[in-house]
């Protein structure tokens, strides 16, 4: 690993530590390409069927579409590892009266490869059931809800939780974990669910071991301005900053673990992580429809072709479409449309270090090339966690394993553009954290936004109080690829945007309250 120099990330700049880490870091360039067809665990057949409605089939199934999965060291407890994936993306909170269920009909996994070989080695799968207390209303609560429990939640879940244990791909011994769990609901306004807050305390599980569980509803964690699939930010760049996913839920999963329990050894403390979904077909049969491991894959990476093909793989044959990574799309694109010259090909620079992890970060030794999230279980957490992680000297951070925080979107733009090849940038799509504040203990991720937040929403776009949500005004001035000066209307001018080899982020956030008691049925 080399240390090269400062760069201007900031005031003080910020030093970078490459040799390797950059490159991958990320996921979107990595992990598209390599996707083949084959079956998790033996047990599932194949099907053609990862990030937010990123392939064909998929994006018809919300309630099996892995939106993200992150994976670190837990800050609070630093022998454990945590585990977040989320599923069913943009959820709008007033979408009642059913509002976001998991499926029935599913399996979530965990997959965890401790030893580098590209098999796994556990698997840690949700399964979910429904149950409503009074069929005769359409209401999803009839009632103020104080509690899980409380007799006005008239639509409730439960899930189980199993552990199975894998050799040479085939399970060997499966383990209860946890059976009937509750599930936090979706948040449906502050005058049915005035505390969410205290439900979602009453979610978070012990299980026996030291593990630690939460499914329910969450804030969607991930970050960026979508427009990007509008020719790349306005093709003049003027749609950036703007987090196209605030104000939008998941369903969320969230799994702790000691570490000791996931990796081979202390000597040896890297693990690989991705997803699963799988679907129960009309004779019982499991059929895997999603797969997750880096960010970004599946959405940016693999053309359509390949996408399907891509959800319905495992690990294991992933070199199958090296093409993709070595020849990726996105520069070519950039080149077209900003003409910032993309990089020679093959980009062998960023499959070495995808496929294998990164020397002296998150590669294990002997391992053989597979995508998946690769966390190095024996490095610590930091205090205070840069956004561009090992990019920025950062080795806690993506893409070693992915916490919430980490900006791989940005991450993704300045590795694909060649910052490990001499071309060095600081592109970005100026959105640099979530709009709502991750906590500081399990599960971590940030409470749902409310129906009844909507109107918060709307009345404030009306007053001008939203930042950056107004949009951008035109491009003010003359610019070439080097420099666009950007200026936010929303802003009243006053935040000014620098873009082009260089794009400083700007950001906004939210707020709520609550009634007292109310029953509405008898």
């Amino acid at each position: 690993m080399t240390t090269i120099g400062t760069k201007g990330r900031g005031r003080q700049g910020r030093r970078r530590v490459l040799g390797g880490i950059a490159l991958f870091t990320c996921g979107a360039l990595a992990s598209a390409g390599f996707a083949a067809a084959g079956a998790a665990l033996a047990e599932p057949g194949t099907a053609h069927a990862s990030s937010h409605r990123e392939a064909p089939l998929i994006s018809g199934q919300p309630q099996f579409d892995t939106t993200d999965l992150y994976a670190f060291v837990s800050p609070d407890r630093p022998d454990s590892t945590t585990l977040v994936a989320n599923w069913l993306p943009f959820q709008e909170p007033a979408g009642g009266p059913n509002f976001y269920p998991f499926a029935e009909d599913a399996r979530y996994n965990f997959h965890v490869d401790s030893d580098g070989d590209a098999e796994d080695d556990l698997v840690y799968r949700f399964t979910f059931k429904d149950h409503r207390k009074n069929e005769h209303t359409f209401l999803h609560n009839t009632g103020v809800v104080e509690s899980l429990d409380d007799p006005d939640l008239n639509f409730t879940q439960t899930y189980d939780v199993e552990l199975l244990r894998l050799k040479k791909g085939k399970v060997a011994s499966r383990h209860a974990l946890a059976k009937r769990l509750p599930v936090a609901p979706s948040n449906v306004g502050k005058a049915s669910m005035p505390d969410y807050g205290k439900l979602r305390d009453q979610a978070v599980r012990e299980l026996p071991g030291g593990l630690k569980a939460f499914a329910g509803q969450a804030d969607d964690p991930f970050f960026l301005d979508l427009r990007v699939f509008d020719l790349l930010y306005g093709g003049d760049l003027s749609e950036v900053g703007n987090d196209t996913l605030k104000g939008y839920n998941v369903n969320t999963i969230a799994l702790q673990v000691p570490s000791a329990y996931l990796r081979e050894s202390a000597e040896q403390p890297v693990v690989g992580v991705y997803t699963t979904t799988e679907r129960r077909n009309a004779y019982g049969d499991w059929t895997q429809v999603s797969r997750l491991g880096m960010p970004l894959v599946n959405e940016v990476v693999n053309p359509v072709k390949d996408k399907d093909t891509f959800n319905a793989s495992s690990p294991k044959q992933d070199a199958r479409f090296l093409k993709n990574v070595t020849e990726p799309e996105l520069p070519k694109l950039i080149e077209q449309i900003y003409k910032i010259k993309a990089p020679a090909t093959p980009r062998n620079d960023l499959v070495s270090v995808f496929l294998t992890g990164v020397d002296g970060i998150n590669k294990p030794p002997n391992g053989v090339p597979s995508e998946m999230l690769r966390l190095n279980t024996s490095v610590e957490p930091v205090a205070e966690p840069k956004r561009l992680g090992v990019l920025d000297g950062d080795t806690a951070g993506f893409p070693n394993g992915r916490r919430l925080t980490d900006d791989v979107v940005d991450i993704a733009l300045q590795t694909v553009e060649g910052e490990l090849v001499g071309a060095k940038n600081d592109l970005g799509d100026a959105v640099d954290a979530n709009d709502k504040d991750f906590g500081g203990s399990f599960p971590y991720v940030a409470l749902p936004s409310a129906g009844s937040d909507v109107r918060a929403a709307q009345a404030a776009t009306k007053s001008g109080a939203t930042g950056l949500t107004g949009g951008f005004s035109s491009v003010t001035g003359s610019w070439d690829a080097d420099t666009v000066v950007l200026v936010s209307a929303a802003s009243g001018g006053a935040a000014v945007l620098l873009v082009g080899l260089g794009l400083h982020r700007l950001r906004g956030g939210r707020g709520g309250g609550g009634p007292a008691r109310r029953s509405w049925l008898g």
